[in-house]
């Protein structure tokens, strides 16, 4: 593999049309002579996890956050072992990453370190956990009480009388930067047990891979799942949902598919159990489906919908339930299976091992599980509460901003870099403020009116899967985790570069099984409704806002995610087959193809 190589990020040429996307970008997040030398010599990979899509300029604050938040908690506060952070550059409008390796002879003294800091928080997880919820939920009710509104004509009086000090203009400028720092802080939050999280499921990953040679990884993820947490509570409310409509007997109403929610919610209403039930449905909304619905790792566009603010999309899955629950299936979720499942494979390895090994493996297991619930947890707080409404408040500030004159109209904000909101903000506040004119829509239109056009034309461009020369073997334990990356999927790459069309794509065995069926392809949630029961999701990833389709699909097919993301984890909790981290799959099977998914292997055979 080694022979071949990647194009180098400085030979990409820009997609026609798309002259100057650079300054749709901050500086530091772009490839530049400064570091040429060392970046030419790294591997990078698309981030298609995150961000499968192009990026509007306002929306590099979310890649922002994990940027920094990530690297500092690696490198600089639990001295991770064998990695810094994750370095990032956007091309062409994609986001592009590559891990940064520690340096060989820091690794022992590294490791040290990590063992003093990281024990702190194995020894004392859950009532850091319980600490770091308080923490969050603060956050999210600061974002949650910003407000953002047309400025006033005249301020009320009780701003004189109340003494209040300040401006509705000054708060504008304010709150602003208090959103994005709220954000900011949040994210430190997020990787302040994440990553020592992984690194325990990594420690007991490690063992049984010592201990058990030949050992599959979907074998000691199996070990590790089947726990209740609160990831799933929204599939089980739509489940709840579904057995309330029948109960109170409007499940008729409910199945009537040329109903949209709304039209549903207005018919129901003039009914005694159906109104019940819609007031049922919008209690639970807040929170459970605060769910966002982007394609990929959630929370990563502004533009993306939650269940909550398009009913339609959790409605589907509503229909789905209640039509099984009336041919008696049981809908439930088999946990409990699962755990037997998990406890049967627990035994049997243990068993394998000699009686002196047995506390080191009962210590490395419990504290895997331990820390997973957060791993899998910390999606709702942050991928979608903390996301949602922060996107939510920007929207309402670009509403605001529109309805000043300062934007055309309220996509338009997204079209700016964080640091230009702010120039627009002031702009907006101090015309408001001295009674004159802003310079506002007429200084921003011709800039969005090119980045409009700009974006499309990187729309069209289909970026290579990695950039630079490929390593010999990817061993990044957290590459190959979360993101799928491993050496034989950067091999099936190059092939692919060569023009080599293989009729099978190999990624990872994520959930055992091997089934055959036609493909689904599918790109947003928005789409589920068009699956039939047994077939083959292909998709670029998952996320909660997927979960509902679970019960309906044979197997399920992603371009990116690693044997610990949601896609994998889903599908062990499902029990059904999974194929991770293909690369490519989304391009190259069509809707109708026949195929063949082993989720033992990691092979997904196109029959036809």
């Amino acid at each position: 593999m080694t022979e071949s190589k990647f194009p180098s990020p400085f030979e990409i040429e820009t997609p026609p049309g798309a002259e100057g996307w650079e300054r749709m970008y901050n500086w530091y997040h772009l490839f530049g002579d400064e570091r040429r030398e060392l970046d030419e010599q790294r591997f990078w990979f698309a981030d298609r996890l995150h961000h499968p899509d192009v990026l509007p300029p306002y929306d590099e604050i979310q890649c922002e956050c994990w940027w920094q938040a990530l690297g500092a908690f690696n490198t600089r506060i639990f001295s991770m072992p064998p990695a810094f952070g994750v370095d990032q550059r956007i091309l062409n409008g994609r986001l592009y990453v590559t891990p940064v390796p520690a340096p060989p002879e820091d690794i022992a003294t590294r490791a040290t370190e990590f063992a003093a800091r990281a024990s702190h928080y194995y020894e004392n997880w859950d009532a850091i956990y319980d600490e770091w919820k308080v923490k969050v939920t603060a956050k999210l009710d600061e974002i949650r009480a910003i407000e953002f509104a047309p400025l006033p004509d005249l301020e009320p009086i009780e701003t004189v009388e109340n003494h209040v000090g300040h401006s509705a203009g000054f708060r504008m400028v304010r709150d602003f930067e208090r959103l994005v720092v709220t954000m900011y802080e949040t994210y430190q939050y997020h990787f302040e047990l994440l990553n020592i999280g992984y690194a325990a499921y990594l420690n007991f990953f490690q063992l049984c891979k010592t201990a058990f040679p030949g050992i599959t990884d979907q074998s000691i993820s199996r070990m590790v799942g089947g726990l209740r947490v609160d990831l799933y509570r929204p599939d089980d409310e739509l489940r709840r949902l579904a057995k309330e409509a029948e109960r109170l007997g409007i499940a008729d109403a409910v199945l009537d598919e040329s109903l949209t929610a709304a039209d549903l919610f207005e018919r129901l209403s003039g009914d005694p159990n159906g109104k019940a039930w819609v007031e049922d449905w919008n209690a639970t909304a807040d929170p459970w489906f605060v769910i966002n619905t982007d394609p990929g790792h959630p929370g990563g566009y502004h533009h993306y919908d939650t269940w909550a603010d398009a009913p339609d999309v959790p409605l589907v899955s509503v229909r789905e339930y209640l039509r099984r629950h009336r041919e008696g299936a049981d809908i439930e979720r088999d946990t409990a299976g699962v755990l037997r499942e998990r406890d049967r494979i627990t035994t049997e390895y243990r068993e394998l091992m000699s009686a002196e090994d047995h506390a080191s493996f009962d210590q490395a297991v419990e504290l895997a599980r331990l820390v997973f619930r957060y791993i899998e947890e910390h999606v709702l707080y942050i991928e979608h509460w903390m996301w949602a409404t922060f996107w939510s408040k920007s929207k309402e500030l670009s509403r605001a901003l529109a309805a000043m004159g300062e934007l055309d109209e309220p996509e338009d904000m997204f079209f700016l870099r964080r640091g230009e909101v702010s120039e627009a903000i002031y702009d907006c506040v101090v015309g408001w403020s001295v009674g004159s004119r802003s310079r506002g829509a007429d200084y921003w239109r011709p800039i969005i009116a090119e980045r409009r056009r700009i974006f499309e034309a990187l729309k069209a461009w289909e970026p290579p899967p990695a950039l630079g020369p490929p390593p010999a073997e990817v061993n990044e334990p957290f590459t190959v985790m979360l993101w799928g990356i491993t050496t034989s999927s950067v091999a099936e790459w190059l092939a692919a570069d060569d023009g080599d069309g293989p009729a099978t794509l190999r990624g990872l065995g994520a959930s055992p099984g091997v089934v055959e069926g036609r493909a689904r392809v599918l790109t947003h949630v928005n789409e589920l409704g068009s699956v039939q029961p047994g077939e083959v999701l292909v998709c670029p990833a998952t996320s909660p806002a997927w979960a509902p389709i679970f019960t309906r699909i044979a197997a399920t097919v992603s371009d990116v995610g690693g044997i610990m993301s949601h896609t994998a984890i889903v599908c062990r909790e499902y029990g059904m087959p999974a194929v991770v981290g293909t690369g490519n799959a989304v391009a190259t099977i069509r809707t109708g193809q026949l195929l063949r998914v082993d989720g033992n292997s990691g092979v997904v055979t196109l029959l036809d």
